[in-house]
């Protein structure tokens, strides 16, 4: 029987594709990698953040006892959804389950891969990946943050300990860097000094060619180009690298899966009636809820847009 019925017009994604889209929609992120998601209801979600220390109290016996006084603020997690449409020839509708499910394949590929990217594109930049172009009534944003590092000489290595000790210096951990493969790369490149001098040894040899870096001196990490924006963004954003307190300064969570929908009619996406150009469109949709404390982070950026 054929996954899609060209009769009754339904669509049944198959649990191994829709599991598969979900998992990577979740794992090629940097934003995923970095910072967990948690259970999140649909609609906007307030946050309460405790932002007293508590203290414990030595008593001696017979004397009084003190209290620490709670103070509590309330931040909102705002749904934010990204769908993608793909056209395909109708002629998708007759042909058999197994030509059926290649196409499906094809399909959880790009439109997870384009999801993914959508929640760093959004949260990191609040820029709109099909247009690259910022969405101004967005305001919370993580690279809003007005802690930036200006990179200032060839030594990455230096330019994020500098965004590292911006971050610690307000008492914020760091829990997660995310790099742009520019950034990693140079990272990766760093030789040992002798006499203030490169001497061809490599500094952080585990690093390879930086192209998958997961740790670097005890911090998680993830590389990824939406660090820098493209190729989505309408111009390089300039940020090279993020770090920061990933575990507690992002709250985010997918509030609702990805379904797919099949439209065999009308004009969905402005590109031209699907049935004079006897097309079908397929749309996988998700709505992702996120807030961001930017200011338990810092960027990296190039000279050209540094702050």
């Amino acid at each position: 029987m054929a996954i899609l019925d060209s009769k009754t017009l339904s669509a049944v994604l198959p649990r191994n594709i829709a599991d598969g889209m979900i998992k990577k929609t979740l794992s090629t992120s940097t934003v995923a990698k970095l910072s967990g998601q948690e259970p999140m209801k649909f609609g906007t979600v307030d946050i309460l953040r405790f932002n007293n220390t508590v203290r414990a109290e030595f008593v001696e016996e017979n004397a009084d006892k003190s209290s620490t006084v709670a103070a509590w603020d309330k931040v909102t997690a705002v749904p934010h959804k990204a769908q993608v449409t793909i056209r395909t020839s109708n002629e998708f509708m007759w042909a058999d389950e197994d030509y059926q499910l290649g196409v499906l394949d094809q399909v959880a590929e790009a439109g997870a891969n384009a999801l993914s990217r959508a929640l760093d594109m959004g949260l990191y930049h609040r820029v709109n990946p099909h247009t690259g172009n910022v969405i101004a009534s967005w305001t919370n944003y993580l690279t809003a943050t007005k802690k930036t590092v200006t990179q200032g000489s060839a030594d990455a290595d230096a330019d994020i300990r500098q965004a590292i000790g911006l971050v610690i210096e307000d008492g914020t951990p760091i829990t997660g860097l995310a790099l742009d493969p520019k950034m990693a790369f140079a990272l990766a490149n760093l030789q040992c000094l002798s006499g203030g001098k490169p001497n061809g040894m490599p500094r952080y040899p585990e690093l390879g060619f930086g192209t998958d870096i997961t740790s670097f001196l005890g911090v998680k990490t993830a590389v990824g180009t939406t660090i820098s924006g493209l190729p989505e963004a309408a111009k390089d954003t300039g940020v090279r690298a993020i770090v920061g307190d990933f575990a507690d300064g992002i709250r985010w969570g997918v509030q609702r899966d990805l379904p797919l929908e099949l439209i065999p009619y009308g004009d969905p996406d402005g590109q031209g009636d699907l049935k004079r150009k006897n097309q079908i469109a397929l749309r996988l949709e998700i709505v992702y809820g996120w807030y961001v404390m930017e200011d338990r982070f810092a960027l990296i950026k190039t000279a050209a847009v540094g702050g």
